[in-house]
């Protein structure tokens, strides 16, 4: 059992949120000097490359491999790496990067139904009301421009993005489902997989890269190493220490600390639907998860004994 959080759990929380809410930011910027392959590429592979040192140096044991572990670790690392971080580059060359970040607000909202066909989570009334609500809210965000498809590609980006969500949302069941397996090994297992995937692509599509010291070039090394990398770290230390629950706070965060810095840094025009959506995918999301919320606040403010 999990203690109380502690205010570097609290600390952790925040700093996720700000590294995970940035990542849109950042790959924007990567953007502008390389193809939407090669930042998801690049990220993927620096990420994979940090984190097996990472396992090695912890002294963390490769497991005893199956054919149902290479399975679910194969089919993660592409839904969970490669698909999304290449469905979000694309994205957002058409979309500004605000939006890819109100999308994955949308991502627990899509677990909770797979988690009701595929596990043993079911969804109770109160669960489907903030995942209606939140559905509406991601309508609201794509507004009436998808129906433009043919007439340009915004509403392909837009698309895009919500499909990696969707993406993640898959790849969280199958994490759910997966044999037993430390979590930075599988991060690093799962990053590899996803490198795997994306060099070939990268290769034949966009050719091999060349560091030019721009921005974009350090951009993308920040994508590898911060928000990917070190920020799995992060994740599983705070899991473990203050719980799962505790990480769903994480999920408020993102989508706001991604206007804030497309508002702000990348002078986005962020029309009004998007605020109003992203008021109802948070809404819809606390209402689903309304009652671990309230048990991780009536925790927290217990007075600590000893």
């Amino acid at each position: 059992m999990t203690d109380s959080p502690t205010l570097t759990n609290w600390l952790s929380i925040l700093a996720l949120g700000v590294i995970w809410g940035g990542t849109f930011m950042v790959v924007s910027i990567a953007l502008e000097g390389f193809g939407p392959l090669t930042v998801a590429c690049a990220r993927t592979t620096l990420g994979a490359v940090a984190l097996l040192g990472l396992m090695f140096a912890m002294g963390r044991p490769m497991p005893d491999i199956s054919g149902r572990l290479v399975k679910y670790l194969v089919l993660i690392g592409l839904l969970n790496t490669a698909l999304p971080f290449a469905l979000l580059s694309w994205g957002q060359q058409y979309v500004p990067s605000a939006f890819a970040g109100i999308s994955m607000a949308a991502l627990p909202l899509f677990v909770l139904p797979l988690a009701h066909v595929f596990t043993d989570e079911k969804m109770s009334s109160r669960k489907l009301v903030g995942v209606v609500l939140g559905f509406i809210g991601a309508l609201v965000l794509i507004g009436p421009g998808v129906l433009r498809i043919g007439s340009g590609l915004e509403p392909l980006g837009q698309i895009a993005c919500i499909l990696a969500s969707l993406s993640y949302a898959v790849s969280s069941i199958m994490t759910r489902r997966c044999p037993p397996i430390d979590s930075i090994v599988m991060a690093a297992l799962t990053l590899t997989v996803g490198a795997a995937a994306l060099l070939p692509a990268m290769f034949l599509f966009e050719g091999i890269p060349a560091w030019d010291g721009t921005r974009a070039s350090y951009a993308i090394i920040f994508l590898g190493l911060i928000p990917t990398a070190l920020a799995a770290l992060i994740r599983v230390v705070t899991i473990r220490t203050a719980g799962a629950v505790f990480m769903t706070l994480v999920n408020y965060q993102v989508p706001l600390w991604a206007v804030v810095f497309g508002a702000l840094i990348l002078k986005e025009d962020l029309p009004l639907r998007f605020f109003v959506a992203l008021g109802m995918i948070l809404t819809g999301l606390a209402i689903s998860q309304w009652l671990g919320l309230r048990s991780l606040f009536m925790r927290s403010a217990r007075p600590r004994s000893g």
